[in-house]
Order: structure tokens, then sequence, then C-alpha cells
């Protein structure tokens, strides 16, 4: 079984803004640092993306990939939403799969976000180069994130 790599921080906005920053894909290259071009493919009935091609640049890992999208917002007792995605075509993955957990915190003022990936590449990598480039991956994300919700670009 794959290992996968996780961090969290929190941000100062509610889940909902925090979502709505995850979930619109064209802006992903002004603000996550690896992703260079996101394209929605296909959406589901409430206009979601459940496939999205994205080029991307890590250093270690380039690759153009396709991911399908699952989305499940406030529906966790505790108003835990959550994304996660899996890798449908790739040059150079053989597996990517992550989620971005949000949890509601100071009231749901704030958000608790965790991000977890675990990525698997046809070449041959060492373990610890390729956690440790997850881990550049999800720092350099998460952010990101906070800088684009708490700056109010998503508006």
């Amino acid at each position: 079984m794959a290992e996968h790599t996780s961090s969290s921080i929190t941000i100062e906005a509610t889940p909902a803004e925090v979502m709505a920053v995850i979930a619109d894909f064209g802006r992903y290259a002004e603000w996550t640092g690896e992703v260079k071009q996101a394209e929605v493919l296909e959406k589901d009935e409430q206009g979601r993306a459940t496939q999205v091609r994205l080029v991307l640049d890590a250093g270690a890992i380039k690759d153009d990939h396709v991911l399908a999208y699952s989305w499940s917002e406030g529906t966790a007792p505790n108003g835990e939403s959550s994304v996660s995605w899996s890798l449908v075509k790739s040059q150079m993955l053989r597996q990517i799969d992550g989620s971005y957990s949000l949890q509601p915190a100071a009231g749901g003022k704030h958000t608790e976000v965790t991000y977890q990936l675990t990525v698997d590449v046809k070449i041959p990598m060492l373990g610890m180069i390729k956690r440790k480039a997850e881990k550049v991956i999800i720092d350099r994300a998460l952010d990101g994130l906070k800088k684009r919700v708490e700056s109010g670009a998503a508006s």
C-alpha cells in the first residue's frame, strides 16, 4: 500500500469561501505554484468539475494528466466538507490520489484545511524523494490557498 503525505493549515474564512477557491480550476495557475494549466473536461449536475486536465510542473514531477473529482460539501455530522481526486490518465504518473478536507473552526469563521496526497510515478524514484516532492506540492498548495482566500482574490 502506498504511503500518503498530509499537512494542515488554518484559513481565516468560512469553509464555503475556501471550497469556492478550490473549485475554481480556471484560476489554479494563479495560486497553486505547480499547476501551470487547468481545463475542466466534465461537470456534474451542480456544475462542479468531475474531470479536470492539469499540466503540472513540480520540479521532479512534470506531467499532463486527467483527474476525476468527487465532492462532499457539509454532509458530515461535524459540518466537514471535502473534495477528493484520483488519476484517470497520465503520461508520467501511475497513481495520484488526494483530498482537501475542510473542517469549520472558530464557530465557522475559520477553516482547518487538511491536504492529503499519494503520488506514484512510472519512473523509478526513491521513496524519500517522492515524499519530499509530495510535501513540497502540499505545502505550496496550502500556502497558496490561504493567501488566495484571505486576500479576497476569489471574489
